[in-house]
């Protein structure tokens, strides 16, 4: 019997002893070691294999997963791909999907909260919720906090998805939904994919026209929040305003 060729970090090597993970004691199972010990119990190679859920021709869920997490690429470095960019992994459409669906979801929990809406009182609290969100994003995203008069969060609305620019951060949309609401003041959120949070012109040009328009409407601008990598940028922190 010839030996089934399996690939290994560039280069091919006989793999005569291959079994699939349904042959694997329960015990080591990802599953059902999930199921018996719970999720901490897991590695992240583990966990990661039960959202692949099926290897290929040779190779197991799990083997997969290690793939995903070699040359040091961290779980924040596979948040940030593709459905396509999991295919260059062969993962499958289907497969792929799974595993972006579950880190959008791990990047929207901070903003679900429990039933009581948010509180705002400082920029800190803003970030907390929207670095997790918006900071593993590889394209930029323009958000309003829609507050009542005590700063609690009414709604939060995603104004544009894309390049950032004044022809798409326009008063007329950003301000629509919080005259709707009948919002009190607006906190502004965007994110530098780049990871650096610093201010362009571009930033500082848009704020200067939201803010000039938030007081004709009497919906003043609270804040505007950049968001880069694990840092942030406060305008109203840094007097920008």
């Amino acid at each position: 019997m010839k030996p089934q060729q399996r690939h290994l970090r560039g280069v091919f090597e006989p793999s005569y002893y291959h079994t699939t993970i349904k042959q694997w004691p329960a015990g080591e199972r990802p599953r059902e070691k999930m199921i018996e010990h719970g999720s901490s119990a897991l590695t992240e190679a583990e966990l990661l294999a039960i959202l692949i859920r099926t290897g290929s021709k040779g190779v197991t869920a799990v083997d997969l997963a290690k793939k995903l997490l070699s040359n040091q690429r961290t779980l924040r470095e596979l948040a940030r791909m593709s459905v396509i960019d999991f295919g260059q992994f062969g993962i499958g459409r289907v497969r792929a999907s799974a595993i972006v669906a579950a880190f959008e979801l791990c990047r929207r929990m901070p903003s679900s909260g429990g039933l009581e809406r948010p509180i705002f009182r400082a920029p800190e609290d803003v970030a907390h919720v929207f670095l997790p969100k918006l900071r593993d994003l590889q394209h930029e995203e323009f958000w309003a906090l829609l507050l009542s008069t005590s700063n609690q969060v009414i709604r939060e609305t995603r104004i544009t998805s894309g390049t950032l620019n004044s022809s798409l951060v326009h008063p007329r949309e950003c301000f629509s939904e919080a005259l709707k609401e009948k919002a009190a003041s607006v906190i502004f959120v965007h994110n530098h994919p780049s990871g650096n949070p610093e201010p362009s012109q571009e930033d500082l040009s848009i704020t200067r026209q939201l803010t000039e328009a938030g007081k004709i409407l009497g919906i003043p601008v609270y804040d505007h929040i950049v968001v880069g990598g694990a840092q942030f940028v406060s305008f109203a922190q840094r007097g920008l305003l």
